[in-house]
């Protein structure tokens, strides 16, 4: 073997090698179902033109959507935890493909509103169990790098999904509601023949609610975990450090998701059409399709909360310097900074969720992060279209602000989670 093979097999190894055969049949799941969600970001122009509803009645169908996805974070992890994370995962892409098509022949009003909520509940149904199984399958110090690689195949099937769901717009909105169930379909299909059910069993006389390793806890983190063996949600409520970081989280997320409900109102107040916010916002899945594998196994090794605090720090950074642009090019200048912070983040919040959780509420624990997200995206418009009635430095220079709180806050509480967790850096 020429030493050229050599060094690229161990380049390739170090990036996507190590990593069980299950989480390979997850990862293609997730690829296939993403490519296919075309659905979701195209629904306000769906309810508009298909369905001929007001704005106001397509922004309250979509409002009703958000609280089922509120309850699904809940309702899927303590799901994952009671019978199972294969099933749960299956259950819900069955569920989604079901929504889908029911959604898709819906034409009355309390059937939109109805089949929204339900899809909303069922859509994001997997994240928990997702995030549980891979916590199940891969060794801590791998982690990082696995939940950065499920990140890395939800941008590049999304982007694809993006692509294509203008073009079968324009053909039919049928067809998109199809190839989404279609693909959910095959994502269930797939796991359930894939991969093996991994929930630990109760009893196993194991204290793992200290991140697998008890012996660096403290008496009080380490009696946080016992605690969180015998109880659900009001355990892992209990835990005050996972709810630190859980409200880090939202604050984050209502930051992040500004790029994707306020930016894009940004630019048309200042003039710009809609294709320059698309030319602009394209530049972030490039980029971490691009990057983002080259990255995750390096950062991965060093300490998560330094490493998710200069992210946040990059991405707070990039929004505040939003306020002083005024063209496309600068837009974009702006994007690729926090899309730098974005890349850096990828998979580290979900370490750092999965070491912190006990074996058996794992799923519980990922619960409560996607009830984060979830709750920082419903925030998010409401705080930004606010800060930009005001003006968009304003926004701009607030939400940077607040993110870079958020990294202070994650750098806070880094020793107890080093505590929890153990020394992560090599």
């Amino acid at each position: 073997m020429s030493t050229t093979t050599l060094a690229r097999n161990t380049f390739l190894t170090s990036k996507i090698g190590g990593l069980p055969r299950a989480f390979w049949a997850l990862w293609t799941g997730t690829l296939v179902s993403r490519t296919g969600m075309m659905v979701q970001p195209f629904m306000g122009v769906y309810l508009t033109q298909a369905r001929g509803m007001s704005y106001a009645a397509a922004g309250t169908v979509m409002a009703v959507f958000g609280a089922g996805s509120l309850l699904s974070q809940v309702l899927a992890g303590w799901l994952a935890d009671r019978f199972g994370r294969r099933v749960t995962l299956t259950g819900g892409m069955l569920a989604t493909a079901a929504a889908m098509v029911a959604l898709g022949y819906s034409t009355s009003l309390p059937a939109l509103v109805t089949m929204m909520f339900v899809l909303g509940v069922a859509v994001d149904a997997y994240r928990p169990a997702a995030n549980a199984l891979v916590a199940d399958l891969v060794p801590r110090h791998d982690r990082a790098r696995a939940y950065g690689l499920l990140f890395w195949a939800m941008n590049l099937g999304f982007a694809v999904a993006m692509v294509a769901g203008g073009w079968l717009a324009q053909a039919g909105y049928g067809w998109m509601f199809g190839i989404n169930a279609a693909t959910a379909l095959a994502f269930g299909a797939l796991v359930w023949r894939a991969v093996p059910e991994t929930l630990p069993a109760r009893d196993t006389g194991e204290d793992e609610g200290v991140g697998d390793s008890a012996g660096t806890a403290t008496g009080r983190e380490a009696g946080a975990g016992r605690r969180a063996w015998r109880g659900g949600f009001a355990a892992v409520l209990s835990d005050r450090l996972m709810v630190a970081f859980t409200l880090i989280t939202v604050v984050s997320t209502l930051v992040y998701i500004q790029a994707f409900t306020t930016l894009p109102m940004a630019m048309a107040r200042a003039g710009f059409p809609s294709t320059a916010y698309g030319t602009a916002i394209a530049v972030n899945g490039v980029l971490i399709v691009l990057l983002q594998p080259l990255t995750g196994d390096w950062l991965g090794r060093r300490d998560h909360s330094v490493v998710l605090a200069t992210g946040m720090a990059i991405i707070g950074v990039g929004f505040a310097l939003t306020a002083a642009v005024s063209s496309v090019a600068g837009y974009t200048v702006t994007i690729v900074v926090w899309t730098v912070g974005e890349i850096v983040t990828a998979g580290i919040a979900g370490a750092i969720v999965a070491a912190l959780a006990p074996a058996h509420l794992r799923g519980r624990y990922s619960g409560l992060y996607g009830l984060a997200w979830s709750g920082g995206t419903a925030l998010a418009p409401l705080l930004g279209t606010r800060m930009l009635d005001v003006s968009p430095v304003a926004l701009w220079v607030t939400v940077g602000a607040i993110e870079l709180v958020a990294a202070a806050a994650v750098l806070a509480i880094g020793p107890a989670l080093r505590r929890r967790m153990g020394s992560i850096r090599h």
